[in-house]
């Protein structure tokens, strides 16, 4: 083994914080094990750091370090094999004997078997393809808050306090963007993760603040969602509009820092991913993702956009997200209920689909003119749980995802209206609703129910009494969601006898017992109806 003549720290990371800083020590499986080098002569922020490690069973994997600024270089691991480790680093081009550096630690179970990520591993995509499954298996239902602005803009106590309340509530995940962009054109201390724009200067001071944040947000037992580049504006405010090798360096960075989190990558957010435009990103996501083990990752687009019929061959997208927008009105719910999402889910080469941006509770709906109520927000949940196989679905609240700190219009959202500051929006009712959601989901086999609108003998022309209904293939499982109440008549009528029926109130989380004789909901407003065997 080589000596080094440079200074290595070593860190080993649980999800909530370092339990070691020397090389050598013991890390916890599916925890993260970190390390600086400190340079001894010059080397360009630009260099290619890489470090492979080698698993107790002989596996080798490479991932990016990255610059953390002067001389110092990190890089950051999440094992997945107890056993024992070795790593060795490598720098292109070679300089400041970065290059043969060589050591070992050592990975075991952890002793926190309440810590989500820990017991069942990162998240990952299901054998079928068809949700989002833990190293071991388990099931993870993505039911996300949004939070675009959170990690830019909170104090370290507001972050805390949101978070407690999110997992309180049942959420699985959290959305939140990691550099500049349209809604916030620099962090809470005025900093920004780069300058420039045809060969940008990255700033590694910025992401302090997002490493914490991020870690916060697996210490809580959710997953992050953060967007690497965000798109839609001005160029020189918006990283996903720098010239493709700036992109691609800016995403590899970013993914270099918080590779060993438990994460889900948007690439990009808010973009039209056709023609030309699509082309590009297809370019940018290889030069990101492409040849590389990684975290799964899939793109934001715009309003009621499906962009897969482009990206289908495309083996670094490991995800259909989709967003129904902000709209409000017939069109949205026609193209929610009806269209590509409903329509679609079934093109190969499979992947989970997940509505990632339905209508904000307390923004401006568009096609409407008001404010979208929680009694607007918590069908589109449902609809979007039950138009494709369920894998999951995101909440959001109109002063949350902009962190406001008093009722004030969002930056350059001029027609959303008016958000409440985040404090007061974190108590909004569709966030308790989207909570309940998460608690009907949870002891299901979820990942089972597939659309069936053909069972579904009555539908209203009124897309508001819009009647969705998904069950397993085995006619174990039934759910089925009626906006308005009433009866629900399905085809196959019989087939259903034999099962237990429950009558879930989606606003209260209260359960009231049913029979298959008569599917009558148990009184006015929705309610989802639980059919299983036993």
């Amino acid at each position: 083994m080589r000596a080094c003549a440079l200074t290595i720290a070593a860190t080993a990371l649980l999800s909530c914080g370092p339990v070691g800083e020397r090389d050598g020590d013991t890390v916890p499986l599916w925890g993260r094990w970190e390390s600086s080098f400190t340079a001894n002569g010059e080397v360009s922020e630009t260099a290619e750091f890489t470090v492979q490690f080698t698993s107790p069973s002989g596996v080798a994997r490479t991932v990016d370090g990255f610059w953390d600024g002067e001389s110092t270089w990190r890089v950051r691991f999440m094992p997945g094999e107890p056993g024992q480790w070795t790593y060795r680093t490598d720098v292109e081009p070679e300089a400041g004997g970065l290059s043969g550096l060589e050591g070992s630690f050592s990975v075991a179970a952890s002793e926190m078997p309440e810590a989500r990520f820990l017991r069942h591993g990162s998240v990952g995509v299901s054998d079928d393809r068809r949700y989002l499954a833990h190293a071991d298996g388990e099931p993870f239902l993505w039911i996300a808050d949004t939070a675009w602005n959170g990690a830019l803009m909170s104090t370290d106590e507001e972050w805390g306090a949101y978070l407690d309340d999110r997992k309180a509530k049942g959420f699985s995940a959290v959305q939140l963007v990691t550099t500049q962009w349209r809604a916030a054109l620099a962090n809470a201390e005025g900093a920004v993760a780069y300058t420039g724009f045809d060969d940008i200067r990255i700033n590694p001071r910025f992401f302090d603040r997002m490493d914490r944040r991020i870690d916060d947000v697996n210490a809580a037992g959710l997953l992050a969602a953060p967007v690497l580049l965000w798109t839609l504006g001005e160029p020189e405010r918006n990283p996903g509009r720098l010239p493709e090798s700036q992109a691609i360096r800016l995403a590899r960075y970013i993914v270099a820092r918080y590779q060993a989190n438990h994460v889900v990558w948007f690439l990009a957010g808010d973009e039209n991913f056709s023609g030309e435009t699509g082309e590009r990103w297809r370019r940018i996501g290889r030069g990101v993702f492409a040849g590389r083990e990684h975290a799964p990752a899939t793109l934001h687009p715009r309003g009621r956009q499906w962009f897969f019929d482009e990206f289908a061959g495309e083996d670094w997208l490991d995800l259909i997200i989709y967003q129904s927008g902000h709209g409000g009105g017939p069109q949205t719910m026609e193209w929610l209920q009806s269209g590509p999402p409903s329509q679609k889910w079934r093109q190969m080469p499979t992947r989970p689909v997940l509505n990632s941006e339905p209508g904000y509770e307390d923004i401006l709906a568009l096609e409407i003119g008001e404010p979208h109520t929680a009694d607007d927000v918590r069908p589109q949940l449902w609809w979007s749980l039950l138009n494709a196989p369920s894998a999951g679905v995101t909440y959001g609240a109109h002063g949350i995802w902009s962190w406001e700190r008093e009722a004030a219009v969002a930056l350059n959202h001029d027609r959303f209206g008016v958000a409440q500051a985040w404090s007061d929006a974190l108590e909004f009712p569709g966030s308790a609703h989207a909570g309940h959601l998460a608690g009907f989901f949870g002891p299901l086999a979820w990942w089972t129910l597939r659309p069936r609108p053909d069972l579904v003998t009555e539908q209203s022309e009124d897309r508001r009494e819009h009647v969705a209904v998904a069950a397993s293939e085995d006619g174990k499982l039934l759910v089925a969601y009626l906006p308005v109440g009433g009866t629900l008549r399905l085809q196959e009528g019989e087939k259903w006898q034999g099962l237990d029926a429950t009558w879930f109130n989606p606003r209260t989380g209260a359960r009231v017992l049913g029979t298959t004789a008569d599917l009558s909901a148990p009184a006015d407003g929705d309610w989802v109806l639980l059919l299983t065997a036993g």
